[in-house]
């Protein structure tokens, strides 16, 4: 079966909200196997929800549509997919004690217009939302070519729409699909994205199953490898050559397993299964690197420090780079990224000691030392490791390209 996504609420289509929801429910229904092949927004307007909901259905067997639940007169999603199932609404006692509960524990009286969630297009199955007042509904029925189709609304909040997804929807959707999508991420440094897929372009062409897609991020590609199989186990045992293949292709210096497609993970775990302390001092970067580290889980264990050392003084003052250093080389310099390492690592009484000097833009460069030029270091058992590089792109394209590179630098020092 195929499923689509269709997305309710004005405020998506103005981009005050981000929509988080569509990527989260992709991810779920590919876990099991269900295909993904549309995804839609639309505001909140009758007619044209209508028309999304028929568009949906006309092409997808499975379609969850999130937001629309609430109390309010455009809250109109139950009403119009009811329509579309020719069914009518119908009241639901256990909903109507869950609202009234609801606003029990928010110490509130009940609004008259919360009556609307206690209502539900007949023959659904009603899941009940613990994080919100408004519950959410599977309906299986006939369209009218004959057809079983499966609509399924979620409240719009990601907090209240993830726990339904995760413990209602998916364990019911489960008997819809006989098997599992599993993937595994390569990534892959120091090779550029056209240059990475003509290495591999043979793979891609032949691809079947499993299936190879690269995707770019600054100062990385990679490389997802997916399988659809009956097991978890056996779609492992699908990708297993694929992803050794392509790291035999790549090297491994330029390419590793990952977990996630953060190289700030990998480095991260390595470090702290290496009990080896960091310090972290940044210039161009301005915390990026500390914050990316940072978001792993544990990694208190061994990060000590992180300086932001943006001006002259505060390199001088904080890390011990000399002035004559400075005035000599200048802040953005192999000379001086080597003294902001080597200064974290001996400040902060750390095993490894890492730097980022650059200049990010849009203005501040030279013909000398142009926009995009930064230098990265990695200071680790009295040796430095330093990159010079020369990116492009706008200033946070150059700040991430930065942050990734000396991320992976740290991971591959930790393993050498």
């Amino acid at each position: 079966m195929n499923g689509e996504i269709l997305c309710v609420g004005t405020e998506l289509l103005h981009g005050d909200i981000v929509n988080t929801n569509a990527q989260y429910i992709s991810k779920k229904l590919a876990e099991i196997g269900i295909d993904v092949h549309y995804q839609s927004v639309v505001g909140d307007n009758p007619e044209r929800i209508k028309n999304a909901f028929g568009i949906a259905f006309s092409r997808s067997d499975i379609v969850i549509c999130t937001g629309g639940l609430g109390p309010t007169k455009d809250d109109i999603t139950k009403n119009i997919l009811a329509e579309y199932f020719n069914v009518e609404m119908v009241y639901d006692e256990n909903s109507f004690e869950h609202v009234k509960k609801m606003y029990a524990r928010f110490r509130k009286d009940f609004p008259k217009n919360n009556m609307r969630q206690t209502y539900f297009p007949k023959g659904s199955i009603i899941l009940n939302n613990l994080n919100g007042t408004a519950n959410a509904c599977i309906l299986r029925d006939k369209d009218d070519k004959g057809e079983y189709k499966i609509g399924i609304l979620l409240p719009g909040p990601p907090k209240e729409m993830e726990p339904l997804m995760d413990n209602e929807v998916i364990p019911y959707l489960k008997q819809f699909s006989n098997e599992v999508v599993y993937g595994e991420k390569v990534i892959v440094v120091n090779i550029g994205e056209s240059g990475a897929e003509e290495m591999v372009m043979d793979i891609i062409d032949n691809q079947t199953n499993p299936t190879i897609a690269p995707y770019a991020s600054a100062g990385k590609v990679i490389f997802r490898v997916t399988a659809k199989a009956e097991s978890k186990e056996k779609c492992i045992e699908l990708i297993e050559p694929v992803k050794n293949e392509l790291i035999k292709r790549f090297g491994k210096n330029n390419a590793y397993i990952s977990k996630t497609g953060k190289v700030e993970d990998n480095a991260a775990e390595l470090l702290i299964e290496n009990n080896l302390t960091i310090a972290i001092a940044e210039s161009c970067t301005g915390g990026m690197v500390s914050s990316k580290l940072i978001s792993y889980p544990g990694i208190s264990k061994v990060f000590k420090e992180g300086f932001i050392t943006y001006s002259n003084e505060a390199k001088m003052n904080t890390l011990n780079v000399k002035r004559n250093t400075l005035d000599k080389y200048g802040a953005v310099s192999e000379e001086t990224a080597k003294e902001m390492a080597i200064g974290a690592a001996q400040v902060a009484g750390t095993d490894i000691g890492v730097s980022t000097t650059g200049i990010a833009g849009p203005d501040g460069g030279t013909v000398e030392k142009p926009v995009g030029l930064f230098y990265v270091c990695v200071y680790y058992n009295g040796k430095f490791n330093l990159k010079e590089i020369q990116s492009t792109g706008a200033r946070d394209t150059i700040r991430e390209r930065a942050s990734n590179t000396v991320l992976d630098m740290i991971r591959s020092a930790v393993e050498k």
